[in-house]
């Protein structure tokens, strides 16, 4: 059993990797790795803009090693034919785009942003219609070659807030009614 120690320090990285942990007010965000991020779908009036790939310098620096380490792993595997799994993203995107472009499903009742990372899809977004869910979602993008994960967080209609982390200049939610 794990130790309360290192649990307790286990914490904040955890959630930081799941986006939960903000920057600091006031600092510069950047996407410093040039990670592709686009908004495909735009229906949904009162979606706020994920965070996506912005990061402080500070995360940026603490971040550098793990994408360098997780970057080779792939190739080193043998799990992928180029040296770095974060040469694929800008292809991927741009399939995405291409298929989502191509398909008016999801068009008229959501607002949709994806974010690329080694090989990792997050769409991040908001949904009108049940139809549009996480299942619908990961399964059209999955049908894109290269992917390895798709990470779905969507905020559906009546939901008082998105499961993903705002950008900063993300439009602020009504209040709750």
């Amino acid at each position: 059993m794990p130790s309360p120690l290192r649990l307790r320090h286990a914490l904040p990285v955890l959630l930081a990797a799941a986006g939960m942990i903000s920057p600091a007010c006031g600092e510069t965000l950047k996407n410093w790795f040039n990670d592709p991020f686009i908004q495909v779908r735009s229906a949904v009036a009162d979606c706020p803009q994920p965070l996506g790939p912005l990061a402080s310098e500070e995360e940026m620096r603490k971040e550098t090693h793990w994408r360098s380490e997780r970057g080779t792993t792939c190739w080193l595997a043998g799990k992928c034919d180029k040296s770095n799994s974060y040469l694929y993203d800008a292809p991927i995107a741009r399939s995405v785009q291409t298929h989502f472009a191509t398909e008016p499903g999801f068009a008229r009742n959501s607002s949709l942003w994806l974010t690329f990372q080694r090989r990792f899809v997050w769409i991040e977004g908001c949904s009108a219609d049940p139809a549009v869910d996480a299942a619908a979602l990961e399964t059209f993008v999955r049908a894109e070659p290269d992917i390895e994960r798709v990470i779905v967080n969507l905020r559906i209609a009546g939901d008082s807030k998105p499961p993903y982390p705002l950008a900063p200049n993300a439009m602020p939610l009504p209040p709750p009614k």
